[in-house]
Parts: C-alpha cells; structure tokens; sequence
C-alpha cells in the first residue's frame, strides 16, 4: 500500500511536469521583459496550470473559462490559464499535494478537503449549516474567514478564490430514497474527505470515496448504488443513465476554493496575483449565475430522461447528521455557535 501510495505521488509530479513543460512561455511564476520588433518591451507570458474534477460543460468548468478570459484580458495577453477539467492531473486531494510543494497548479479544493490541514475549516461543508448558498458566502467576508485563511497560509496553502458557488447537493440513486432508513446498507459514492465520509456514515450508507471521474464506471460496474453532488454535477457524470431516482435532501449548501502552494503564489510578481484574485472574484460570480440556470434547467432534463423526483422531509436527515458536529475534535471550542452568531450578525 505504501509504495502504491508513493508510485501515485510520482505519478502527479510527473503529469504537473508534463502540463508545465508544455507551455510554451514562463510557467515559474517570473516575468521578465523581451524586446519587440519595434524596440518596446513587452512582458513575457506567466502560463498557469489550473486543475478541477468537473467536466467541460459544467458551472465549474463555464466558470474556470470565464477566468482564463478575464485574466487575460485583464493582464494583456500576460496571463495565460491552462485549464485541466476532469481530474486530468490527478485526484482532488493529490493535486493539494502538489500545489502546497510549490508546483505551478491553482486547483479546485473543498474546504472540507482543506480541513486535513485547517480542521476549522471544515465546517463551511457540514451538512445542513445555512440556508442558503449567500449565508455560505456572507462567511467568507467575515474575520473569522480572515484567520482560517491565515492559518491556511502556515500550512503553505494560499487562498485564491474562496467563494466559488458549487451549488446544493442532493441524492441520486439506483433505488428510490426517501428517508434515512432507505440508505441503510447502500453504497454512495462521495468525495475522499471526513466530512463527506461521516455524513452519510451517520445517514446510514456505507460511504465509498471515489474519484468523481470514476463515478460512472463505478455505477456501470455496481460497484456502489449511488452518488451525491449538485444537479448539473450528476448531469456531467451522466449519472442519470444508470440511476432514476433523485432525491432532494439538500445535505449540503456547498461553496469551495481554489488555491495554490505559498511558495508558488509568492513567486508570481505582485501584480499577477492580485489580477488572479480580482478576475478570480468576477468569474466565481458569472459562475454562479450558470449554476443557478443549469440547476433549473437539469433538473427537468432529469425529469424528461425518466428519473423519478423525490421530495424529501428534511427533518429526518437534518436529525441523522447532527452527531456530524460532534465528530471532529480537532475543531475550535464553541466553532458552531461561532458560525451562527456570525449568521445572526449579518447585514
């Protein structure tokens, strides 16, 4: 196992090595100046790989479009955003890996991925936390936030982008779900995280961790009876050709982030990082428009392909995760009555 797990971590240096030599202009973070015909100068090209497990198509894939345009607009050509969508260059969790040993990646995390490095920031993916996706946002504004972020930071963890609507997570699955009691004994694919593991462990489901890129063959196979994410997520797997039954349990109201390795943030001249953030900023909210439109628009594509629709009681469900918040010791003293005292504050 140990040496699978170290082929694996081989693997992903050597596919970032690949992705950044096939860039054509600076991929180290430095820019420098080059002469033109004309006697100006002009800054040569920063080439930046950016990593996500969503299919092309998607919200999250529109969106990552959206930035590599505004991000070279914004820089005059100078920035140039190579994107790698559907775990190309590698698992979520390992390309985290590789971004915080300083390799040219910004990748799509999940805070409760980056709870293995922050267990504070966990939280912001617990089931049934907010309401809605804008409390989830409104967080992330907050000096709270501002820490988290800081922490994150010692951990060589840089925030890029921290307010990317993922969307709400409900229930696909091969037989019909409408209470906890349903879930019992059934395999539901979710991400390689604790947080996503102990929530269904607590719906009773037997948590499977697979790549989301994996998903379908998994269901193709039988090897688990179901999955979890946003609507236009399951479209993008093509989860609806095997599973008909959809429930809308919204578990979790879910926002994520992108980030790169410190080191590799701190390389980029100071003037690229901030047009990172600020384009950043812009593209996560036409993504959210996309995702708000996509989600309408799939869930009766679901409809007219034949998945059965379910209305859940949340109530049930909301009960079987509450001990969720008990399970991580790790976390700060008094960290959800902190999250929701801020909720109580917000303008």
């Amino acid at each position: 196992m140990e040496m699978k797990k170290s082929l694996l971590a081989v693997l992903m240096v050597f596919l970032l090595m690949i992705a950044s030599a096939c860039s054509s202009g600076t991929t180290s973070g430095n820019s420098s100046s080059s002469s033109s015909s004309g006697g100006d100068t002009e800054k040569e090209k920063i080439e930046i790989n950016v990593a996500y497990g969503n299919q092309p198509g998607e919200p999250i894939d529109q969106q990552a479009n959206k930035w590599k345009e505004l991000a070279a607009e914004a820089s005059d050509g100078q920035i140039v955003l190579n994107l790698y969508p559907s775990s190309q260059l590698g698992a979520e969790k390992d390309v985290v890996e590789q971004a915080k040993m300083g390799n040219n990646v910004i990748v799509m995390a999940g805070y409760d991925f980056l709870m293995d490095y922050v267990p504070d920031a966990g939280i912001l993916t617990a089931p049934y936390l907010t309401e809605n996706l804008d409390d989830l946002v409104y967080l992330t504004t907050t000096d709270w936030f501002a820490g988290l972020t800081d922490k994150l930071r010692e951990q060589d963890i840089d925030i890029v982008n921290g307010n990317t609507a993922y969307g709400v997570r409900h229930l696909m699955t091969n037989e019909k779900v409408t209470t906890p009691e349903e879930l019992a004994g059934l395999k539901i694919r979710v991400p390689n995280n604790q947080m996503s593991i102990k929530t269904f462990e607590a719906l009773g489901a037997t948590a499977t961790p697979t790549p989301l890129g994996d998903l379908y063959t998994s269901l193709q196979q039988g090897l688990i009876d179901g999955a979890e994410n946003p609507l236009p997520v399951l479209q993008g797997v093509k989860a609806q050709e095997i599973s008909k039954h959809l429930s809308l349990t919204g578990h979790q109201k879910f926002i994520t982030s992108w980030i790169a390795g410190t080191g590799f943030i701190e390389s980029l001249p100071a003037d690229v990082v901030e047009i990172l953030k600020e384009t950043g900023n812009d593209a996560a909210e036409y993504g959210r428009t996309v995702l708000e439109e996509q989600t309408d628009k799939v869930l009766e594509e679901f409809k007219n392909e034949g998945v059965e629709v379910h209305e859940v009681e949340i109530a049930p469900f909301k009960a079987k995760v509450s001990s969720v918040y008990e399970a991580f010791p790790d976390w700060t003293p008094g960290l959800y009555e902190e999250i929701q005292k801020l909720l109580e504050n917000k303008q």
